[in-house]
């Protein structure tokens, strides 16, 4: 059969498979629209950060602010009456014993007097006393730091031989470094003493001798150091035992910080402690003494609290820190408790829930909530003693769109 003699639909044929064709177009977009509205509708997996409980070390520290201080210093002072020169030195400025800093000399009246003289006899007295004294004190010392010696080699030899334990080791080395430090502070004092003693048998001298016009009383520093602070700088006339400069040994340093009496009850002497944000690299250092007596402080926002000075030293080379002065402003991380191996989560990760711990864990695209039980917490880290298994994801910082069996999709 030729092209001629196909038979051709007519148009009422054509008519209607248009209309089957646009019926059926109508249809398809009909179900499509349904069909995203059922979508649009559905609930969404809410986006949630998460991390993953996993096991390592924790270390629950304290942290606060402390200021830098020299352990030794010594406020010279006028020996007697009379007409003070100048002080040329400024704070920072290095002196050597015995270095004259300044010079006094005669008022225009008679230093001569019997009342001058029996303060003078009577400084003496007290002079020698104190030397006393201070001889007695460096006896003692000198006997703990050899019994404090002694006792740490004892316990390297039995640490050495798994007899004793590691904790009784640090406490017996940092009982040694203690003892050493006690050592040098009464030294210290036994040649400020000595020096106090040299100052008042020179005033003597001065009293009982005729006083002119050029005479002059040398008032040299007493120890090897720096100059922290010049109290009286200008010329003029000083009264007997008024203040004139302070000098210390900028590496002699320690820090003290204040902390809360509920954190102090947890730091004992020999506590790990970093050093931070002083302006340079973390610094590692030591609790040596936690002060006995507390006081009472304002917080920024008003309320009083009761804090307490811990006395820090840092156990780190002069090199390290020698940019560090005086006064100097830190930051304090205090270690109060150590775990080698503990599962943990981040802290923000957990929320409280009819008083007791609780957490979103994530199984099977869907959120759980659980309760756990905590242990220990730093601020970032939580230690989990129960509730939670290693490897499983925990929701981190959850919103009021999270709760339990909501499904999520982590970000």
């Amino acid at each position: 059969m030729t092209d001629q003699h196909r038979i051709k639909p007519d148009k009422k044929t054509r008519r209607s498979w248009a209309k089957l064709v646009r019926r059926a177009l109508a249809i398809g977009v009909v179900i499509a629209v349904v069909l995203l509205i059922v979508v649009a509708w559905l609930p969404k997996p809410v986006p949630v950060e998460t991390a993953t409980a996993g096991e390592g070390p924790l270390v629950v520290t304290v942290e606060e602010d402390g200021r830098t201080r020299v352990k030794d210093r010594y406020v010279v002072s006028a020996p007697l009456t009379g007409n003070l020169a100048r002080i040329e030195l400024r704070p920072g400025d290095a002196v050597e014993a015995g270095k004259v800093i300044t010079y006094i000399v005669p008022l225009r009246a008679p230093l001569l007097d019997e009342r001058s003289r029996a303060q003078a006899q009577a400084r003496i007295a007290a002079s020698s006393a104190a030397i006393r004294q201070a001889d007695s004190q460096i006896e003692r010392a000198t006997a703990a730091a050899e019994f404090a010696k002694k006792e740490a080699e004892r316990q390297r030899k039995l640490a050495a031989q798994n007899v004793t334990s590691q904790q009784a080791l640090e406490q017996a080395l940092l009982d040694e470094r203690s003892r050493r430090a006690e050592l040098t502070s009464a030294k210290f004092g036994a040649r400020v003493a000595r020096y106090e003693l040299e100052m008042a048998k020179a005033a003597l001298g001065h009293v009982k001798s005729d006083a002119t016009a050029d005479e002059q009383f040398a008032v040299p520093s007493p120890i090897d150091g720096r100059v922290l602070r010049v109290i009286q700088e200008s010329e003029g006339v000083i009264q007997a035992g008024a203040p004139l400069f302070e000098v210390g040994d900028p590496r002699a340093l320690e820090i003290v910080v204040d902390v809360l009496t509920s954190d102090a009850v947890n730091v004992e002497p020999g506590s790990r402690v970093s050093v931070r944000e002083w302006g340079g690299k973390p610094l590692d250092a030591v609790v040596r003494l936690v002060e006995p007596s507390a006081f009472t402080r304002l917080s920024a926002l008003g309320v009083e609290e009761q804090r307490v000075n811990v006395v820090v030293d840092l156990d780190e080379p002069y090199e390290k820190w020698s940019r560090l002065g005086d006064g100097y402003r830190v930051e304090a991380q205090i270690e109060i408790y150590r775990l080698a191996k503990a599962l943990k989560v981040p802290e923000n990760a957990l929320f409280r829930r009819e008083r007791a711990w609780a957490a979103f864990v994530v199984q099977d695209g869907a959120a759980e909530q659980r309760t756990l039980d905590v242990g220990r917490r730093n601020g970032r880290e939580a230690q989990i003693l129960g509730g939670l298994a290693a490897g499983e994801r925990v929701v981190v910082h959850p919103s009021d769109r999270v709760a339990d069996g909501v499904d999520v999709v982590a970000r």
